[in-house]
């Protein structure tokens, strides 16, 4: 039998042919993407050539904004599980007049239900055990179950009628944040990263962070895709911040490895990854090339963010006794705030627990509770400090509850089922007309009849704020154009101050 033939002896005419197929001959023919994303790590700020790091990385294919933004930042804060407007925010004293009665098939229109209440013989419908009230000069309604929002009502814009098609917790928060129901699509955050690159040279564009809700701790879990770059560059994707010593994993080096060993160890790694790229083309190569070198900055910049010892008493004291301890909503809303100061473009953090199939009094009381001062203290904190004004701070969830209690209704307990019909969401500064109110529903609490928007509007109006038409922001893949919007989606200019 011949031996194998090394690989290194490979005949050099064959080894030409096989890296020289049409896919690689189009990429080095291409923009050599390569080249500039290595070019941005010896020159992040893009002295040399007039573009900024964001610029020569971008790989958009028109240069954005495409218009003066009004917006820099964004926190979102998502409530994941669908809380209850109609508990929180969208009151219906009808709902109450009418409890126990079944909900009028004129109001339901034979729209569909999940398999957690299609198969119940009535739906008797409930307002809430809470009591409303009007706040601020905008009068708006909110619940007792948030006193701290309710205080800063002037600074919000309530919008009680969002809809979508989602009805079940999958899809649904998937559609929030990648606009589609089918997994693989690339992010919210993605996008953003995409299309408008970083603020920060020494902390990813996109960043996340997870808490868990008292109110039904083991409730609907969360997946990493959800932040994830789909068919982007991997450069795009969120990168999850943890509570803990380690907040990003394996970001520290070994033990027995110094940072000067680790700094000689990158650089010949990149060389070696510069002759792959150039050999084939690849542009992930790059992107490798550049992920490891963010990963070196962050060794610092993550420990100095993460650190928050140095701040003062009063502003543990203004979001709340759960601040001091990691992991938090009130404590990751102070991390947003320190990533906000330091220019990361986009902040997700996501609460879980608001679930509430069943003993939903008790439940959504420690769910508010959890958030309740946080967020409220988030957005004055921004204000006070002057980064409200070019920060969009956005609170929702997937969908909203039904007006008719799922299982038994009782005197004092209730549940509540999912309900993509009508919600309510708000958000503050970045461009946002505060202290107004936008869209309405049904007395009923069922249906839009005022005003609608679609999740596909709400993400076109947030990327206008930052000034990107949602229909020029584009990727091809696959022979098509894809988009966060698909092939919908409107700006909602009534709610643009």
């Amino acid at each position: 039998m011949k031996p194998l033939r090394k690989v290194n002896d490979m005949d050099p005419l064959h080894e030409h042919l096989l890296n020289k197929n049409r896919r690689h001959f189009l990429q080095k023919m291409g923009l050599g993407i390569g080249g500039l994303a290595l070019g941005s790590l010896m020159d992040p700020m893009g002295l040399n050539s007039g573009q900024t790091a964001s610029d020569l990385l971008q790989a958009g294919p028109v240069h954005l904004p495409h218009f003066a933004p009004k917006a820099k930042r964004i926190i979102y804060l998502f409530q994941s599980g669908g809380p209850s407007q109609l508990d929180l925010f969208d009151y219906k004293p009808k709902l109450n007049e009418m409890r126990g009665q079944d909900l009028p098939e004129s109001i339901r229109k034979g729209q569909r239900l999940t398999g957690m209440t299609s198969g119940q013989a009535n739906f008797p419908l409930t307002g809430s055990v809470y009591n409303f009230k009007q706040y601020g000069e905008s009068r708006a309604w909110i619940s007792d179950l948030m006193p701290y929002t309710a205080k800063i009502a002037d600074e919000l814009c309530f919008v009680k009628s969002m809809h979508t098609e989602a009805i079940n917790h999958d899809p649904a928060i998937t559609f929030f944040q990648t606009g589609s129901q089918q997994t693989g699509r690339p992010s919210f955050g993605s996008w953003m990263s995409y299309g408008l690159g970083s603020l920060n040279d020494n902390l990813p564009a996109f960043i996340v962070m997870l808490s868990r809700g008292t109110g039904r701790p083991n409730g609907q879990p969360l997946y990493s895709r959800l932040w994830g770059n789909g068919f982007l560059s991997s450069l795009h994707q969120g990168v999850q911040f943890r509570a803990g010593k380690d907040p990003v994993l394996y970001l520290k080096n070994p033990d027995g490895v110094s940072r000067k060993e680790r700094r000689q160890m990158l650089d010949y790694l990149a060389q070696m990854n510069e002759e792959q790229e150039k050999l084939f083309g690849d542009p992930e190569v790059a992107n490798r090339i550049a992920q490891y070198e963010m990963a070196y900055r962050m060794q610092t910049s993550v420990t100095d963010v993460m650190n928050i010892e140095d701040e003062p008493d009063h502003v543990f004291q203004m979001y709340g006794p759960e601040a001091l301890t990691p992991g938090t909503f009130a404590a990751n809303c102070i991390l947003a705030r320190r990533l906000i100061e330091k220019d990361v473009r986009f902040v997700q953090l996501y609460h879980m627990g608001w679930d509430q199939h069943d003993n939903l009094p008790t439940q959504i009381a420690k769910q508010a509770k959890d958030v309740d001062q946080a967020s409220a203290a988030l957005i004055m904190d921004l204000k006070q400090r002057g980064l409200l004004e070019d920060t969009l701070v956005v609170w929702g969830g997937e969908f909203g509850r039904t007006n008719y209690s799922q299982g038994t209704l009782t005197d004092t307990n209730y549940g509540r089922d999912h309900h993509p019909r009508s919600f309510t969401i708000f958000m503050a500064g970045g461009g946002i007309k505060p202290g107004f109110t936008y869209g309405e529903t049904d007395e009923f609490g069922y249906n839009v009849v005022k005003d609608p928007m679609h999740v596909h509007d709400l993400q076109a109006t947030i990327l206008n704020q930052f000034g990107v038409d949602h229909s020029k922001l584009t990727y091809k893949y696959q022979g098509r154009r894809f988009r966060l919007t698909d092939v919908a989606g409107n700006v909602i200019h009534s709610i643009l101050s």
